[in-house]
C-alpha cells in the first residue's frame, strides 16, 4: 500500500541554532514520503542560508522566504497554502520528533478514519537533555475540553486537509490553540495517539516561556476570536491556568 503524502510546515526565525537537529529528525523517520516546508521569516543569523544549502541535499526539504517579517502564524500558512499532501503537520524549529512519529501517527489515522490527532511528547531543555517532564494526553479532546486545557502540543498534530481543507492559523496568540479551537467548534475531535513521540524544548527567550504574557494572550482568544462572554471565560480561564500549572510544575 503506497504512503499517503504528509506535509511538514516548520517556520524558522533565526534558528540556527538548533533547526539542523529539527530537520535531522525528519529525516530519520522511518515514513519516508513525506515534504517538509521550511517557511523562513526574514531570519538575521544566516539560517535561511544554511536551510538553502540542507535543501540541496533531499529534494524533500523545501526551503521559502516570506518578504517581510511576519510571524510564525504567517510564515505557517504560507507553508500551509502550497502543501500537497493529504496529511499537514507541524514541526517548530527548535523541537524534535522521534524517529517512528510519522508512521505511527499516519497508521492511527488511517486505520481510524480521524482527521485530527496529536500525541504524548516530552520536555527538553536547551542543551536537548530530557527535563524528567511528559505531557499525557486524553485519548479524546473536543472543543469545549480544549478552552480549558493546554495539552494539544503544536509539534505533535496532524491533521487531514484532503478531508478538512486547508486550515488558516489566526494571526492571534497563542495561534496554534486558536486554529483548534477553530476545527473543533465545527463538531470535530481530536484524538491523543497515548505514546510519547516528540520533544518539546524549552528555549528561555521563546514566545511561550513568558507564562503571564502567555496566559493573557489566550484571555484575547476567548473573548475576541472565539467571542465568549466574560462569566464563561472567566471559568474557561480558570480551568485554563490550573491545567497549565499541572502540565509545568507538577
Amino acid at each position: 500500500m503506497s504512503q499517503p503524502l504528509v506535509s511538514i510546515i516548520t517556520p524558522s526565525y533565526n534558528s540556527k541554532r538548533f533547526v539542523a537537529a529539527t530537520i535531522q529528525s525528519v529525516l530519520n523517520q522511518t515514513y519516508s514520503n513525506f515534504e517538509l516546508i521550511i517557511v523562513d521569516d526574514c531570519s538575521k543569523d544566516n539560517s535561511f542560508e544554511m536551510l538553502s544549502d540542507l535543501s540541496k541535499k533531499d529534494n524533500r526539504i523545501k526551503v521559502y522566504k516570506l518578504e517581510k517579517n511576519s510571524g510564525a502564524a504567517m510564515a505557517r500558512n504560507y507553508g500551509i497554502q502550497i502543501a500537497n499532501g493529504k496529511y499537514l503537520a507541524f514541526l517548530d524549529s527548535d523541537d524534535l520528533w522521534d524517529v517512528n512519529k510519522l508512521e505511527l501517527q499516519v497508521e492511527f489515522m488511517e486505520r481510524n478514519n480521524y482527521v485530527f490527532t496529536f500525541t504524548n511528547y516530552r520536555m527538553i531543555d536547551e542543551q536537548g537533555t530530557a527535563l524528567n517532564k511528559v505531557v499525557k494526553c486524553p485519548s479524546m479532546i473536543d472543543y469545549k475540553n480544549l478552552l480549558k486545557n493546554t495539552t494539544i502540543g503544536c509539534l505533535t498534530v496532524m491533521l487531514n486537509i484532503a478531508e478538512l481543507g486547508k486550515p488558516v492559523m489566526p494571526n492571534l496568540q497563542p495561534e496554534d490553540t486558536a486554529l483548534w479551537l477553530k476545527i473543533l467548534r465545527k463538531n470535530n475531535k481530536a484524538y491523543c495517539l497515548q505514546q510519547e513521540l516528540a520533544s518539546y524544548r524549552l528555549v528561555g527567550n521563546s514566545a511561550s516561556s513568558n507564562k503571564i504574557k502567555v496566559a493573557k494572550k489566550m484571555w484575547i482568544v476567548y473573548r475576541k476570536s472565539e467571542n465568549i462572554n466574560r462569566i464563561k471565560a472567566s471559568w474557561y480561564f480558570i480551568n485554563y491556568a490550573w491545567n497549565a500549572v499541572k502540565k509545568h510544575y507538577l
